[in-house]
């Protein structure tokens, strides 16, 4: 009797493992769109606020020169697009009345898409330029020829940098 039993409990946890129910299944499906929305941004990080030349004799320092100011530049802008950093002086270099044209004011650069110039107060110059987004770094060195016929003072003036990405 007893071998009964475990035959008919092993024979029916055999059908019960080798059976496969059948039960009907359902099936939904579903999407979603999805939209991004990325614009044209600018972004500018001018390593000084302000530079300041110290005075030096015009026959052993012929030229005076800021130390190194750094540029970030970051732009995000279309495949193709454009960008660029210019620099526009807000005048002369001024003390009082006496002036030093700020043409004399120039700039060399390391960086890829920097490129070397001189200031100007009517017509903003190239600082650099990219094509399509980036984050493009360097730096902007002042240069500004010591002259003996300078008349004293303190001189100043603002650059007015403008980066654009279309």
């Amino acid at each position: 009797m007893r071998k009964t039993v475990w035959s008919g409990i092993v024979a029916a946890a055999a059908v019960l493992c080798f059976s496969a129910p059948v039960f009907a299944q359902a099936v939904a499906n579903g999407s979603i769109g999805v939209t991004v929305t990325v614009s044209a941004k600018a972004k500018l990080t001018l390593g000084a606020a302000s530079v300041t030349f110290a005075d030096a004799d015009p026959e052993t320092v012929p030229s005076l020169s800021s130390g190194a100011i750094t540029i970030d530049v970051k732009a995000r802008t279309t495949t193709n697009g454009a960008v660029t950093l210019t620099v526009l002086a807000g005048g002369d270099l001024t003390s009082g009345s006496d002036t030093i044209a700020i043409t004399n004011l120039t700039w060399s650069v390391a960086g890829s898409g920097f490129v070397a110039g001189a200031n100007d107060k009517t017509t903003a110059q190239t600082v650099g330029s990219w094509t399509g987004s980036g984050t493009p770094s360097g730096t902007h060195t002042l240069a500004l020829p010591n002259n003996w016929t300078y008349a004293t003072g303190s001189y100043v003036a603002t650059l007015n940098y403008t980066l654009t990405a279309p």
